[in-house]
């Protein structure tokens, strides 16, 4: 080895030179010199066609924030908000947006397994007594899956497909051959042959059964318990036959849409989907820290409660800026829902510009980056320098290289 102290000085010199020209090397995530550009191409569909393009990064002030607000869609209850259609576009789902034709309601009708009870007053022998241990359930008639059931000196009732009061009809006509002035009522002791299906995000999901009562969305909903607090409010869906239509809860609790209050009938399926793909993620130099197996991590993924968060709430959600890392000056949101890629730049170095990050609304899966400050980065390549430095020094004791600082005579 060659222990010229003249020619490790040398060396360690360039291995100097080259870690403070390598940049590129640092470790982590920061963005490279702010432009007006995005640095690679990203797939945009422009006139139902996707190309690829550099992107315009949208500074986010005063001018920005009015020219969305003027878009009526940008706001929460508005039909066309993009979180009405990011669950679709997401699962592929082919749900027809809107709700089904409303349909007027008609009193309930007798089906299979549907257990009636008839009373024939004065004549107690056609009347089947419940007894004191058992329930009119028991006790009834049974509609058979033929739609029949027998009844003495009738025979045999057609019960499908009618009300009520059309079976009581049908009861007396027949029974008046053998009674005077028949005295007749009829009522379901169990209803068991229409049913509704309520999954997903609710309390209690489960067979729901159609009653006399009108079963709409919100009773069914309501009888489940209400739902949870992850559920994704706004993209509900509904199937019926062979079609899935959409249904806005949001718009019905807050906007009073009762349009979205649909009736419901045997065999509707009514699905309450989670949040999850209504989140953002923020990522970059934030307060925010969890340690754990992985060691200590920065970045965060946020639910948007009824898809609805500004630039500030998630900043807030994610512990503010990093006072000795962070650069607020380089703010960014990266935005690439439903097809539509778009970049946005905040400079939130002055405290009065987080007034604009406030009326600016998030949407789904938007991704926020803080980018780390200038001196940061610098620190970090004096880092990277320094254990190169203390391997020469144990190569030649008298060598003692201190970067940066002015060496003695």
């Amino acid at each position: 080895m060659n222990k010229n102290p003249m020619y490790t000085k040398k060396l360690s010199v360039l291995l100097v030179f080259f870690y403070l020209t390598a940049c590129s090397i640092v470790p982590g995530q920061h963005m490279s010199h702010f432009s007006r550009k995005s640095s690679v191409e990203l797939p945009v569909t422009e006139n139902n066609e996707t190309i690829l393009k550099k992107l315009d990064i949208q500074t986010i002030d005063a001018k920005l924030i009015i020219e969305l607000e003027k878009d009526f869609n940008n706001l929460s209850l508005a039909p066309d908000n993009v979180a009405n259609h990011y669950f679709d576009y997401r699962i592929g789902s082919k749900a027809t947006k809107g709700v089904p034709v409303e349909e007027i309601y008609t009193q309930y009708r007798v089906g299979p397994r549907d257990i009636l009870n008839i009373t024939v007053w004065d004549h107690p022998e056609l009347t089947i007594p419940a007894g004191q241990f058992r329930t009119a359930e028991a006790a009834g008639n049974v509609v058979g899956e033929d739609g029949t059931f027998f009844y003495p000196y009738v025979g045999v009732v057609q019960a499908a497909g009618r009300t009520v009061e059309e079976i009581r009809d049908e009861l007396t006509l027949r029974l008046s051959k053998y009674i005077e002035q028949v005295q007749l009522d009829v009522r379901v002791a169990a209803y068991r042959s229409q049913r509704v299906y309520v999954v997903g995000e609710v309390a209690q999901p489960g067979i729901q059964l159609v009653k006399d009562i009108p079963l709409t969305v919100l009773e069914a909903i309501n009888n489940a318990g209400g739902v949870n607090p992850e559920a994704d409010q706004r993209n509900i869906t509904l199937t019926r036959d062979d079609k899935t239509y959409s249904i806005n809860l949001l718009n019905l609790y807050e906007g009073g849409d009762l349009s979205q209050n649909v009736l419901l009938r045997h065999g509707d399926v009514l699905n309450v989907p989670d949040s999850s793909l209504n989140k953002v993620f923020v990522l970059g130099e934030t307060n925010f820290r969890v340690i754990g197996g992985a060691g200590l991590g920065r970045s965060r993924s946020l639910i948007m409660n009824k898809a609805r968060m500004t630039l500030i709430e998630a900043l807030s959600d994610a512990g503010g800026f990093d006072q000795e890392t962070s650069d607020p000056a380089r703010v960014f949101v990266f935005r690439g829902g439903l097809g539509k890629s778009e970049i946005f730049h905040l400079d939130a170095k002055s405290p009065d510009a987080l007034l604009l990050a406030e009326r600016f609304q998030l949407q789904p899966r938007d991704v926020i980056y803080v980018d780390r400050a200038q001196g940061i980065r610098w620190n970090q390549i004096i880092a990277q320098i320094q254990p190169t430095i203390n391997l020469l020094n144990s190569f030649d004791g008298f060598l003692r290289i201190q970067p940066f600082q002015r060496q003695g005579p």
